[in-house]
């Protein structure tokens, strides 16, 4: 189905009278104002923290073998440390493990990998502050996660799963069995990876490590793990366990390092592709327990579980920021990454992908109601295209986030944050328009990157053989 693409509208207003005909629950400005509320600091643990803008931690299939960054990671982090953004939030996300990989060329942070993680983090601080004359109010943390069902550590080709317990719908759809399932022994060896990563991150500089809880990754999936049994499954107490020992050991090991976490406030069923070549919802009958944040309808939600989470967390390791999520680009990718074109192994959005935008707003704005004391990032942003700025500004307005997080946008035009602060006009031939090549190419074991509007990359020799990829795909199609 075709639906109505951003460029169609011509201005903010254009827009909104759309997103009201159509009943849009999107909060938007048709003009910006003079004293943005983007631009304001924010005060965070002593530390100020320098405008509203964040930019999300993503992965860009372009380290070293060993874990290290290479030259294409560092040219995106500078690009990050560049975009006028003054909260980084986890930058890369970075496997605490071979194990928890999930490609063979993630960030790992170990010994080998250190010394170059550390020098590239001085160096973002260095030329953000040579741009901006400060790095002062410029804070920057690192995700650490395991990958956990989605892990390809020695094969980008070769799935070799890692997960919290048998779930009955993504064990189908991801080929897993119980020999994929982690022992609570094995949990507790992967608990001391993220201690002694989080140890690095502190010797490193980082400011704060984010324990990543989202995305069906080990972490977030253990939330769900109802039916396991022992000390990590089962109850409430024993499904943050996993969280908990983490924290714990973090507090203990890293003294003074900051905890924040990425969570996926609720999940949905996961979706495939028909015979049709349309995206729909697996099979199921009855309550779904599956989905934490869920409402066991598999397609609402329920927020007294990740609220119960959050203020558990706020106990026991003074958590105060959360970079709020919803959903999994494995398995509900138009939920969690709402996008107008498919990438390579999705489906097109089964609805306009704007009612996932206003599904990421929704969730967030009710969660922050209920945890106004933790500092939200928001995210989903980037389908709003030319409007983000003022659908951003307008949610912080509203109080539905404290901060305005973009990932891929960054990738295409990492200057955008800059640019709305100083009222420079938006570049429009640079605004990503979700065309999903930055997925595209690690799903073909190419490097991540914006092919469509990054001259460097539409010059990489990975452009030809992305674009090869995408042909065979197509024709492939046809012949089904």
């Amino acid at each position: 189905m075709a639906y109505e693409k951003i460029a169609a509208f011509h201005s903010a207003a254009e827009f909104q009278d759309f997103l009201k005909r159509e009943n849009y629950e999107i909060p938007i400005l048709t003009e910006m104002p003079s004293e943005l509320k983007l631009a304001e600091k924010v005060m965070h643990r002593g530390k100020v923290i320098g405008n509203r803008w964040s930019i999300l931690p993503m992965e860009g299939w372009d380290c070293l073998p060993d874990g290290s960054p290479s030259e294409l990671t560092r040219r995106r982090w500078l690009n990050f440390a560049k975009s006028g953004a003054k909260l980084l939030y986890g930058t890369e996300a970075c496997a605490v493990m071979h194990s928890g990989k999930s490609n063979t060329r993630q960030l790992t942070m170990n010994e080998k990998s250190y010394d170059k993680i550390a020098a590239l983090l001085a160096e973002m601080r260095q030329v953000h502050a040579e741009k901006f004359g400060t790095a002062d109010d410029l804070v920057i943390g690192l995700q650490l996660t395991h990958s956990g069902r989605f892990a390809h550590p020695n094969d980008d080709h070769k799935l070799e799963s890692r997960t919290a317990y048998a779930h009955p719908l993504l064990d189908k759809k991801f080929h897993s069995d119980a020999s994929c399932i982690v022992s609570d022994g094995e949990a507790r060896d992967i608990i001391e990876h993220y201690h002694k990563a989080a140890k690095m991150a502190l010797r490193a500089g980082f400011d704060f490590v984010d324990v990543k809880q989202a995305h069906g990754y080990l972490g977030h999936e253990f939330l769900s793990a109802v039916d396991r049994p022992g000390d990590y499954g089962g109850s409430f107490e024993n499904r943050t366990r996993f969280f908990r020992e983490i924290v714990e050991g973090i507090k203990s090991e890293a003294p003074g390092l900051e905890i924040s976490m990425r969570l996926s406030l609720a999940d949905f069923f996961p979706f495939i592709k028909n015979e049709a070549g349309q995206g729909v919802a697996m099979q199921w009958e009855g309550f779904y327990p599956y989905a934490f944040g869920g409402d066991g309808t598999g397609a609402g939600w329920n927020l007294d579980e990740p609220v119960r989470f959050v203020k558990m967390a706020q106990d026991i390791c003074g958590l105060d920021m959360v970079c709020a999520t919803i959903g999994s680009p494995y398995y509900n990718v138009h939920i969690q990454r709402p996008a107008y074109f498919a990438v390579a192994d999705g489906y097109p959005p089964p609805v306009h992908p704007l009612r996932n935008v206003e599904k990421h707003l929704k969730i967030v704005a009710e969660f922050k109601k209920r945890c106004p004391d933790v500092l939200i990032v928001g995210s989903g942003y980037t389908c709003l295209q030319d409007y983000l700025p003022n659908v951003g500004e307008a949610v912080l307005r509203q109080g539905g986030a404290d901060f305005i997080g973009i990932g891929r946008m960054v990738l295409s035009y990492p200057e955008l944050c800059d640019d709305v602060l100083q009222k420079r006009p938006i570049d429009h031939c640079r605004i990503c328009r979700t065309i999903g090549d930055c997925t595209n190419a690690p799903r073909h074991g190419l490097v991540s990157g914006c092919y469509p509007l990054d001259d460097f990359y539409k010059k990489h020799p990975h452009a030809p053989m992305l674009k090869a990829a995408k042909a065979a795909q197509a024709k492939a199609a046809l012949k089904k």
